[in-house]
């Protein structure tokens, strides 16, 4: 199980890992512009949003990840692997609790809008944020904004499904690779 544990800490780490960019500073007006597209947006409350509803739907994807690392182990014998299965409802509250501090945390959306306004700033003039920022003004911006949450919370699902059956293939993957 504690091999598992790292297994997955490991793999969510690499699967979110930064890419290393060496940019130019951004234009201080781009900066300024997204700054204000993002104020727009709701952008803060939009994150946070997203990161509750991400952390209402932990065990329903880490359960049956937890439970396809522990039953595609071939190092378990049948009665460690029902031993280990046995645990995950005694561990995941825990693991749960661990993950739902870590995604609630107000700093982290706040890191979250400082990286990502350079971003914008980087990649959209001044004048296009303003255009984007226009557009969420519309009805159709509003209620694309109005919509997003739920479309990030289905989209999350759907991916986590996904992730869950690909990831299943991948865990496999490296304890066999820890074996060697």
């Amino acid at each position: 199980m504690k091999k598992f544990v790292a297994c997955l800490t490991a793999s969510l780490a690499l699967l979110g890992a930064p890419v290393v960019v060496h940019a130019q500073a951004p234009d201080a007006a781009a900066t300024a512009a997204a700054q204000e597209l993002f104020e727009s947006m709701h952008y803060r409350s939009l994150m946070v949003d997203m990161m509750r509803q991400m952390s209402q739907n932990l065990s329903q994807t880490i359960r049956p990840m937890l439970e396809a690392a522990i039953n595609n182990d071939k190092t378990l014998s049948a009665e460690q692997r029902k031993l280990a299965l046995g645990k995950i409802d005694s561990k995941l509250p825990q693991i749960n609790q661990v993950m739902a501090e870590f995604l609630n945390d107000p700093t982290l959306v706040d890191e979250m809008m400082a990286q990502a306004v350079p971003l914008y700033a980087r990649n959209f003039t001044a004048d296009e944020i303003r255009q984007i920022a226009a557009f969420y003004r519309t009805p159709v911006g509003a209620k694309m904004l109005a919509v997003m949450p739920k479309l990030a919370a289905e989209s999350m699902q759907s991916s986590q499904q996904l992730m869950i059956k690909r990831t299943q293939s991948m865990m496999q993957k490296l304890i066999e690779a820890m074996q060697d």
